[in-house]
């Protein structure tokens, strides 16, 4: 007889091989079938809401696994959400419009650009952003990403424009924004003004110089200057001292030099002098008001009082440029300076500079030095490695630059205290995030929101042709929204002024009517960060405030602040109940990833030969708060994480193929102590998950489940079960209360992973039996509930809860499973149940709880026989002794039994797998 045919091995269609890159695309076409958002927002109608806004990412290029890590974070919080009942829709963005579009444009056009007007420029623009808008989309799709693909909010659309227009008119309402020539950080290559948001600080190397002024109305005496900026000498118009310092007169061959007395040995070690004598000091006070000529430029430069003078490097006295310096630009102010910035838009010096017009300014540096070193001006050369602000966009270094610009006053209308009390109010994660936040908001200056470029939301200004004043107000602006709503803001660029003012409307200052267009458009953080606006508090389907944003740690200083500011101006509050921060991505060895150091992974590449789930299941297993590491070696790790998880759930699935819940689910109270045991460990497996991913800590979670399939389930519960899920009869009592707590994790287990694992989740849930599938997809069900009376905390009579009974076994288990193994080593066995085992216990409690489970103690071990003694006196409280099985071997369960040979019929196995097909046949032939 074929004894594997009376057995009840598992059967399932469900594949061993993942096969996870032709699986998932199947998938996706079952949820497009379905409607899945519609479906789940129809699911969830009548829920209270939660909702995360998603942070635009920028619509150029492929996405890189940042913004992959980024999306996969957002959807497993959106899914688990929904999974708790909640209505959490996920209305995906894109930030359209800015520089780096507009180079990328430039640079496909070539020399064709140069001729194209702005409406051509744009229109370009908005083509190359709509093409990455849908290859974004593509992609995040492929990742699995769950939200409203068909209807995202893209910066360039019209509703979205007219809404940050909406914000814009509340700051101007409030007086909050202004127009001034200031000292902006400015890009010479992209030819614009930057917010501080958009700078990169980088190494770089400059020349430090030391440079003296001839004083004026005192024969051969200098001021002596240090500077790491030799090209912003031509704007010199000041020079700075600490009122409180006392000033040196240093009498050096024949000259006196003054400096600060504390730096004078510092400098004259520096410039190896040795001779030199201290003539007489004074305070800063005493040097105000005395003029020094330049050195090599017909004028003189006014000594000035400033506090931020230091004593750290340098001399003291602090070169002062009022066009190129942002301390300048306040001391020029205070007296009464012109705000000078003899450098064009490019970098280049203009005609105010004779000697060095249209040089470049960065490359003028060795020139001007070698000019100082020839008149006898410089001291001191040398080269100076130092932070230095670079354009995030194009890494080039930057320079402060005088120019009229557009501001935001942060400190207008309290703006600044109200933001900082709003802080207060979030909850930040990780909670240094906080102090990052404050400390930016409390220490920055105005915001710097004209941009000088085509490709964005132009600032709604015009200017007065008779009387020179800047009009914007609350009224033009109101009258310029519903045109924007209707027709975008490609109208300012089309349409003549009257045609975007209000019927017969003239300069409030002159009565004119001859008003002219702003030219410059809006920081494209205005943009992005209006999308509480034009995103949340326009859709009564998401609703205002968000509960949720979840952005990388860079955007503390980014769109979490902007957006902070607009809201707070706009609304009161802050957009925001929590804001949680992720680092950012490293290769295997935690070096930033570079194209030039081919360390790059791409998500396609990882999701083409592994699946999205594999990206999905590292970015669970990350600690994002810190930066996280990536490599294929990382890779191959979580594929081998994935085939343990699968593999478990074939498992379960083939061991319920012939169990039908509704009609043989065993209830608790008559399911084995054991199998009570599985149940209580299974929901202390859903609390752990829970308390992790209520607080977005999916890599506790991950840890957690892994522990439990690896640990609990293939090393005890499922190994320990296999003698009854096999061997017993299929209607068995002991082998149908082993199924019922095998549905009972499967169920479990697969909805604790559906958040994370989105494709697997969904492909197991079809297999589900039909009595607990209720919904068209796993997303729609519910999360596992806590069952109180599964958690074993009741006192049995053996004075023991259920999970200290078991606790004591399985630490026994372990003992005996060493035992086996060294038997096993030395030959005398090969499988376990080639062995019987002698356990002699001294602990009575012990004993008591071997009794109690005796007759269950052998496919505990998964041994053939196990035989237990209480031997009070013995010197040892534990012996465990392991011996080969007597008897032979049954062919059926491969234990090892005396008795074998004695059923006629059935000669060659045991009398218990006998009685077992005996009942099969006599079953069979009632059906």
């Amino acid at each position: 007889m074929e004894y594997k045919d009376t057995l009840q091995l598992p059967k399932t269609s469900f594949p061993m091989r993942a096969n996870l890159p032709q699986k998932e695309p199947e998938i996706l076409r079952y949820w497009q079938e379905i409607g899945l958002e519609a479906y789940i927002s129809e699911e969830r109608a009548n829920s209270p809401k939660k909702v995360l806004h998603d942070g635009p990412p920028y619509a150029n290029g492929e996405i890189h696994v940042g913004t992959a890590l980024n999306k996969i974070l957002k959807d497993c919080i959106v899914k688990y959400w929904t999974m708790q009942g909640y209505q959490s829709p996920f209305k995906p963005g894109w930030d359209t419009h800015g520089l780096p579009i507009e180079h990328r444009v430039f640079t496909e056009l070539g020399d064709k650009s140069k001729k194209m007007d702005k409406m051509e420029i744009r229109k370009a623009c908005q083509a190359y952003a709509k093409k990455y808008v849908d290859l974004q989309r593509e992609e995040f799709i492929r990742l699995g990403i769950r939200g409203k693909w068909a209807d995202p909010y893209l910066t360039f659309l019209p509703a979205y424009e007219a809404g940050v227009y909406e914000v814009f008119r509340e700051l101007v309402k409030k007086g909050n924004v202004y127009r001034s020539k200031k000292v902006v950080h400015w890009c010479y290559s992209c030819e614009t003004a930057l917010a501080e948001a958009e700078i990169e600080y980088a190494e770089d190397t400059s020349d430090s110089i030391y440079v003296k002024f001839a004083l004026e109305g005192a024969e051969n005496t200098y001021i002596v200057i240090w500077t790491t900026t030799p090209w912003t000498l031509p704007a010199n118009l000041a020079i700075a001292v600490h009122p409180d310092f006392d000033y040196a007169y240093v009498d050096i061959d024949g000259e006196t030099w003054v400096l600060a007395e504390k730096l004078v040995e510092p400098l004259m070690k520096k410039t190896n002098r040795s001779r030199y004598r201290v003539l007489r000091t004074v305070k800063g006070t005493q040097l105000e008001n005395k003029r020094a000529r330049h050195p090599f430029i017909d004028r003189d430069s006014l000594i000035v009082l400033a506090d931020y003078v230091d004593l750290e490097t340098g001399s003291g006295c602090v070169h002062t440029a009022p066009g190129h310096g942002q301390e300048d630009y306040l001391t020029g102010l205070k007296y009464g300076l012109d705000i000078y910035s003899p450098v064009n838009s490019q970098g280049k010096f203009t005609e105010d500079v004779k000697d060095y017009e249209g040089q470049f300014i960065f490359s003028a540096n060795p020139a001007i030095v070698q000019h100082l070193k020839e008149s006898g001006h410089l001291i001191w050369s040398e080269k100076y490695k130092h932070p230095y602000p670079h354009c995030w966009r194009c890494k080039k270094p930057v320079l402060f630059r005088a120019t009229e610009q557009w501001f935001i006053r942060v400190d207008g209308d309290d703006l600044r205290e109200k933001a900082l009390d709003q802080i207060d109010h979030v909850h930040w994660v990780p909670d240094w995030g906080k102090n990052r936040i404050l400390a930016m908001v409390r220490d920055r200056p105005d915001w710097c929101i004209s941009r000088q470029r085509v490709w964005g939301i132009p600032i709604p200004a015009f200017f007065c042709q008779s009387c020179g004043n800047t009009v914007m107000t609350e009224e033009t602006i109101s009258h310029l929204i519903p045109i924007v709503e209707r027709e975008g803001t490609d109208v300012w660029f089309e349409q003549p002024p009257e045609s975007l003012l209000p019927e017969g409307f003239r300069c409030p200052y002159c009565g004119g009517k001859n008003l002219k267009k702003e030219e410059d458009i809006l920081d494209v953080w205005i943009d992005s960060g209006s999308s509480f606006e034009s995103v949340m508090a326009a859709d009564p389907e998401l609703g205002f405030p968000a509960e949720l944003y979840l952005e990388g740690s860079d955007q503390h200083r980014g769109w979490f602040q902007s957006s902070l500011f607009l809201s707070v101006a706009k609304r009161g509050i802050a957009p925001y109940k929590e804001v949680v921060t992720h680092g950012f991505i490293r290769d295997g060895k935690g070096i930033k990833m570079s194209k030039s150091l081919g360390n790059v992974i791409v998500p396609h590449e990882v999701y083409d030969k592994y699946g999205a789930e594999i990206l999905r299941l590292w970015t669970a297993t990350a600690d994002y708060r810190n930066d996280i590491n990536l490599s294929m070696d990382i890779i191959l790790q979580q594929v081998d994480v994935y085939k343990k998880i699968r593999n478990t759930m074939r498992f379960l699935l083939g061991n319920l193929s012939d169990f039908v819940p509704e009609r043989e689910t065993v209830p608790y109270d008559r399911l084995s102590s054991f199998d009570r045991w599985a149940l209580s460990r299974l929901n202390d497996l859903v609390e752990t998950v829970t308390e992790s991913f209520d607080t977005f800590e999916f890599y506790k979670g991950i840890q957690t489940i892994n522990k439990f399939v690896i640990s609990d389930l293939s090393a005890v519960y499922l190994d320990i079960l296999k003698d009854r899920l096999y061997v017993e009869g299929k209607d068995s009592p002991v082998r149908k209360s082993g199924q019922t707590v095998l549905l009972e994790i499967l169920k479990t287990l697969t909805l604790l992973l559906a958040p994370i694992l989105t494709f697997t989740s969904e492909e197991v849930y079809q297999f589900f039996p039909a009595a607990l599938k209720q919904k068209k997809t796993i997303q729609a069900e519910s999360w596992p509930i806590r069952h109180p009376e599964w958690k074993g905390n009741h006192i049995g009579s053996n004075g023991l809860t259920l999970n200290q009974k078991w606790e004591r076994l399985l630490e026994l288990r372990e003992r005996v499973n060493a035992s086996l193994e060294s038997v096993r080593t030395a030959g005398v066995i090969g499988h376990s149940l080639d062995a019987s085992v002698s356990i002699s216990v001294k602990d009575p409690e012990l004993y008591r709880l071997l009794q109690e489970e005796h007759a269950f103690l052998s496919d505990f071990f998964i041994v053939s026989e196990c035989k237990t003694t209480f031997v009070e006196n013995a010197d040892s409280p534990l012996e465990i002794g392991v011996q080969r099985a007597q008897g032979a071997k049954c062919q059926r369960c491969w234990k090892y039994d005396l008795k074998i040979g004695e059923d006629q019929i059935h000669p060659d196995i045991c009398p218990r797998c006998a009685q077992i097909i005996r009942q099969q046949t006599y079953a069979n032939r009632l059906t």
